[in-house]
């Protein structure tokens, strides 16, 4: 063998080395754009979503060395719940960081960014469920799960067929914000009442900051409404429960999922004792802490090795969620493609056929035509120490197996 030729084979050998021993270039890392509201109102929820999609990727990156050896950067950029903040950022990641998906956050902001997703084809989630979000055309935009209009069927479900008693169609009054968040479940409430003889007597909406609300509480108590269903913020909730104590107004409050959260319960255990009592449940798509599964046993897991929260929280939780559909839409963009880009990820996204995500929410399909993730849920007691008992099963509006569990 000559000099050269001995040279040439060491120097193979030196690079086959090199890579082997983890000493070559790295893998691209896949870019991920979150904008969320950190600063504005509601922000009590906006924080916890970033930290638990910060922590799960975190998680991803520390246990499983990335995504097929890409580890995920998260680019979080605050909102500060302004529209044009939000379309102003949604432009940034998509021309000038050229991310591989985007969260983005209020229903209001969802709808706004659409297009300039659509335009930009970059698979954008978002973190709020306003069902006009997946108004046609659908492309790139998807849902974690269910939309609103499940909360409403749910609900309006619940009451029929579970807790209400007589012959008389139950009296119904809706309590929302009025905003495109708050207005979400009006029209599906009004729809499936008008189909299953429920009596939706009236519907009283009002700005977010609105501090009494006995005036609307008063309207719902005259019109003589059994039950209070509320698209609004938790502090609009601890506001309508003082009212309905004001005017001796005791109806049974129905929320959707979002019916609480960190400040909720904060204001609870340190001035409003003996506010909930037994009187709020709401809808939810939560894997809860009772029910032990894998999913929420991680999530436990997280919240213990990263102290991002200090307790089971539905705001760090879906965060958490956003960010396991993220990570399997990657895993399945390079199982499927061989790459992971925009384009591939959404492809992937659209191969999802009843995705396990251990528990923590249900499983999950996409189509090309429907991006909504799901259609399950269950109806739960929230209680004064923040915790949930589930009261149901997971069911589907619609579909008669609604049950009635057996609470201790």
């Amino acid at each position: 063998m000559s000099k050269r030729l001995t040279l040439f084979v060491v120097f193979i050998f030196i690079c086959s080395f090199f890579v082997s021993a983890g000493w070559a270039k790295d893998k691209p890392n896949i870019k991920v754009g979150a904008a969320i509201n950190l600063t504005g109102p509601i922000s009590s929820w906006g924080q916890p979503h970033a930290k638990g999609q910060t922590d799960y990727f975190r998680y991803v990156n520390e246990e499983k060395g990335g995504v097929a050896g890409h580890k995920i950067e998260m680019i979080l950029s605050d909102t500060g719940y302004k529209i044009p903040e939000a379309i102003s950022i949604v432009k940034k990641f998509s021309i000038r960081e050229k991310v591989d998906m985007i969260s983005t956050w209020s229903t209001g902001e969802g709808i706004a960014v659409k297009p300039l997703i659509q335009k930009y084809k970059t698979p954008t989630i978002n973190y709020s469920t306003g069902q006009e979000i997946l108004k046609a055309p659908v492309d790139y935009m998807y849902l974690p799960f269910g939309s609103y209009i499940l909360d409403s069927y749910a609900v309006m479900e619940y009451i029929r067929a579970i807790i209400h008693k007589g012959k008389d169609a139950p009296k119904v009054g809706l309590l929302t914000l009025n905003n495109a968040y708050g207005q979400s479940i009006q029209g599906p409430s009004k729809e499936y009442a008008s189909r299953h003889n429920i009596d939706i007597v009236a519907i009283e909406e009002f700005p977010a900051r609105t501090i009494d609300l006995s005036v609307e509480l008063l309207k719902l108590k005259n019109k003589g409404a059994e039950y209070v269903f509320t698209q609004i913020l938790g502090s609009n909730m601890i506001a309508a429960f003082k009212a309905a104590d004001r005017i001796h107004y005791d109806p049974l409050f129905i929320g959707t999922w979002t019916a609480t959260d960190v400040d909720f319960f904060k204001t609870i255990s340190k001035t409003g004792k003996g506010l909930i009592r037994n009187r709020l449940r709401m809808q939810s798509m939560a894997g809860l802490p009772v029910d032990g599964t894998p999913g929420v046993k991680l999530m436990e897991k997280l919240i213990e090795r990263y102290k991002s929260v200090d307790r089971y929280d539905l705001c760090y939780w879906e965060g958490i969620v956003i960010g396991m559909v993220m990570e399997r839409a990657f895993l399945r963009a390079d199982e499927k493609f061989g790459e992971i880009n925009p384009e591939t990820v959404n492809k992937a996204l659209e191969t999802f056929h009843d995705e396990d995500f251990g528990g923590l929410f249900p499983n999950i399909t996409y189509t090309k035509k429907n991006h909504e993730g799901s259609f399950k849920g269950r109806i739960v007691a929230v209680n004064e120490n923040g915790t949930f008992t589930p009261l149901t099963n997971f069911f589907v509006p619609g579909k008669g197996k609604i049950k009635l569990l057996e609470v201790e």
